[in-house]
């Protein structure tokens, strides 16, 4: 598994757009990898699960999965296995996204599989209290993502910077070791810089750079003024 060895950190979430599904994923994927070797950045893509193993052959770069759910070896049709998305190449998850949510103590179930695995955990939380909340479970990262600003355009580093704040500060006060990422409406450079001066480790994206008539192009305008 490839693992995450620095920040900062710029998670490229592929949600489930057609831009970034089957051929059309990997080849963002091998442009992510391309990026991060240009930069020195520490890029991650997060595919849907069923191209979870072609991309981990194909790339350099850490592949994570965008879900798992609390279960264990069995009777669980339909369910995402923490050990499935292992095999495939997967070294971290996504936990509790905002579209995706998860009741506390299955997060707290899944951060902990992923640890004892020695896998990347990164939870997904909507203001300071659950991220005050999510520190507590001791995952690799929090990421602060207001739903109401996902996909908006509108940076959450800018548009509510207290909730940044307050989070680093926080998650600090409770478990230092954890670190913190910015989601919701990052796509540009000054987004990145702006979550940065505000203490975060990384960025959470997707249709930024998804979207984007040249995803290259608009990756390297993320990580420019790093």
């Amino acid at each position: 598994m490839k693992q995450i060895t620095r920040t900062p950190i710029v998670i490229l979430n592929f949600k489930t757009y057609l831009e970034s599904t089957g051929k059309r994923a990997l080849e963002l994927a091998k442009i992510s990898g391309e990026v991060a070797e240009e930069t020195g950045i520490n890029v991650v893509v997060s595919p849907q699960h069923a191209d979870v193993w072609q991309i981990a052959k194909e790339v350099e770069i850490p592949v994570f999965a965008q879900h798992v759910d609390p279960v264990d070896v069995g009777g669980h049709t339909g369910s995402i296995l923490l050990e499935s998305m292992m095999e495939a190449g997967a070294s971290g998850t996504l936990i509790n996204h905002s579209e995706q949510r998860m009741k506390l103590a299955d997060i707290d179930a899944v951060v902990k599989k992923v640890k004892a695995n020695d896998m990347v955990s990164v939870v997904c939380t909507n203001n300071v209290e659950t991220s005050a909340a999510a520190a507590t479970l001791k995952p690799n990262f929090v990421a602060i993502e207001p739903p109401e600003l996902i996909g908006s355009g509108i940076p959450v580093s800018k548009a509510e910077p207290e909730v940044v704040e307050g989070t680093v500060d926080v998650i600090h006060q409770i478990n230092p070791d954890v670190k913190v990422l910015c989601g919701a409406g990052i796509s540009t450079g000054e987004d990145m810089r702006a979550a940065l001066d505000l203490g975060a480790e990384g960025v959470l994206l997707a249709s930024g750079i998804i979207l984007a008539d040249d995803p290259k192009a608009a990756l390297l305008d993320l990580v420019s003024k790093i």
